[in-house]
């Protein structure tokens, strides 16, 4: 399997991902009395997740692949990932996680650009 492959099948794995979290910030998260500071991050975990998911589909078509959609994967799951740990508990031990997530997903889109 090539790595262009590999990337799409990860970006639509992510996508579906996506949208089932989008789906409980939507009528799951948004019914529960968590203060409106959990749900922007939330929202903007989302948001970033669904980018980035398009992200990936435009990297199976770069020169490399598998490292930019490696680092893509790497960052969302720092970035997302850390968001969403904050706003479904609430503790925010991973919050320093986010910049070097954010670092990642800017390294991923210079990578396809290489």
């Amino acid at each position: 399997m090539t790595a262009s492959l590999v990337v799409t099948r990860l970006a639509g794995i992510s996508g579906a991902l996506a949208v089932g979290a989008g789906a409980y910030g939507a009528h799951g998260f948004r019914r529960s009395d968590r203060d409106d500071y959990l749900k922007e991050l939330y929202e903007t975990a989302n948001k970033y997740h669904f980018y980035h998911s398009l992200a990936l589909l435009g990297a199976a078509h770069c020169r490399k692949p598998a490292v930019a959609g490696t680092i893509l994967l790497a960052g969302m799951g720092g970035f997302c990932g850390s968001l969403y740990h904050q706003a479904i508990t609430g503790d925010p031990v991973l919050r320093k996680v986010a910049p070097y997530g954010g670092m990642l997903l800017i390294a991923g889109w210079a990578a396809m650009a290489i």
